[in-house]
């Protein structure tokens, strides 16, 4: 069939089979929102936690599941299309979990979303075939649709994208607890944050009086742990909130995360194996960043290591030093993440950490970076260093990648770590 012989479809002769199945499609996916949001919540954590990232998601979906036969073929095709990523986004959690088989709650209805999500955008694709321009000049015809084409190639890969990965990054965590390999005989621990999440791990008792929380998760802070461990400090090392067998809503990019830190701060200053005044932490990659913030927010840490800190929204993209079109080109995506994590995590992002880590002070704090590592970390730990007050030390672990250097340097990172550590916490801190 020629592109003339191709009849134009207007909104009133649109197939009434293809409205039934968008607007069942679309509920499907709102119908998930409403499950993981109010009906069966993360352990921990209520309907009302989740207000924003489960009514604005749901407003959103009905919304169009009304207008979508009142709207011009063009614009209802590109909105479907967008509805039709986030309902394969959301079920991505469901996929996770079901593959780790931790499948339970709210991922029965996510596993519907991908099917939903992918018939919205076969409509999206069909829509827009049936209603294609066919009266035109050739030339104009095929440019325009090339010219459409590679301008919904730029706005996924620099908004569209960046901001629905974000549902993945606020709603997935490691599902299981790994192994042990610390090395050294440790208690199973739980203990509560502020906000009332029931957060659990391992510690290691203390042998020297001295305690240092090893963060986040119970992954790779294991090697700090054991190095630390067999110099006889107390080691906390614990799953962070949303992950493993801790309670909550997970956040990979580590907001509200300080909370955590806090709770294993008060957690050890109960156990009578450990000096209150010689608590400290090391954090590496999105640790680090939550226990710097952690140690400008409060000072119950008395000496803090981060290694790897970058940034983790768009508030530490902006405080870079990289300058021209990679700055302005980052920049779109960067707001986008944080606009989608703010909006799916129900917080609005949290301060610089060049603006807090000026706040650490008398708190010692370590700042460690990969020569290799990534463009923030690299970029951003000078910045960190530089708007830190004394006492402070930086270290760019030559040859490392990101979080690497104990093992590019394991003798010399040792060194360095428990040097820190014990110049901090002596043991003859006053109480």
């Amino acid at each position: 069939m020629s592109d003339a012989a191709v009849p134009k479809v207007s909104r009133a002769s649109r197939p009434g089979h293809l409205q039934v199945a968008v607007v069942a499609a679309l509920l499907v996916v709102a119908l998930h929102v409403l499950d993981d949001s109010f009906l069966q919540p993360q352990p921990g954590t209520s309907a009302g936690d989740h207000l924003v990232s489960g009514l604005v998601p749901v407003a959103v979906l009905v919304a169009a599941a009304f207008f979508y036969a009142r709207l011009r073929p063009g614009l209802a095709a590109t909105l479907i299309a967008l509805l039709g990523l986030f309902g394969v986004v959301v079920g991505i959690e469901a996929v996770y979990y079901a593959q780790a088989g931790r499948l339970a709650g709210d991922d029965y209805t996510g596993l519907l979303a991908i099917p939903a999500g992918l018939l919205l955008l076969v409509v999206a694709a069909l829509t827009l075939w049936r209603t294609r321009r066919v009266d035109d000049h050739l030339a104009w015809r095929y440019g325009r649709r090339v010219l459409f084409a590679a301008a919904s190639v730029v706005a996924v890969y620099l908004l569209v994208g960046p901001f629905l990965i974000t549902y993945v990054l606020t709603h997935t965590a490691r599902a299981f607890v790994p192994v042990d390999v610390i090395g050294a005989a440790h208690e199973d621990v739980s203990f509560k944050t502020a906000d009332g999440l029931r957060l659990r791990g391992w510690y290691v008792p203390s042998r020297n009086g001295a305690a240092v929380i090893a963060f986040p998760g119970r992954k790779g802070s294991q090697k700090p742990a054991r190095v630390l461990a067999a110099h006889g400090y107390g080691v906390l090392v614990f799953d962070r909130r949303g992950e493993g067998q801790s309670d909550g809503d997970p956040n990979a990019w580590g907001w509200a995360g300080y909370r955590d830190v806090d709770a294993a701060v008060a957690f050890l200053r109960q156990r009578p194996d450990v000096e209150d005044r010689r608590i400290g932490g090391i954090g590496l990659s999105v640790g680090g960043e939550m226990m710097l913030e952690a140690a400008a927010r409060s000072h119950g840490l008395k000496a803090v290591v981060a290694e790897g800190a970058g940034e983790r929204s768009v508030r530490e993209f902006l405080d870079m030093t990289i300058g021209g079109a990679d700055k302005w080109l980052g920049l779109p995506g960067y707001a986008a993440l944080s606009t989608g994590i703010s909006l799916f995590s129900n917080h609005v992002p949290p301060p610089s950490l060049k603006d807090l880590v000026g706040r650490i002070a008398p708190t010692p704090v370590f700042f460690i970076y990969g020569e290799h590592g990534q463009e923030g970390e690299r970029n951003l730990n000078p910045t960190y260093f530089a708007a830190a007050h004394a006492p402070k030390l930086i270290w760019e672990v030559r040859g490392s990648g990101h979080v690497g250097g104990i093992d590019a340097h394991p003798k010399e990172y040792e060194r360095r770590m428990v040097a820190f550590f014990d110049r901090t916490l002596p043991a003859d801190a006053v109480r």
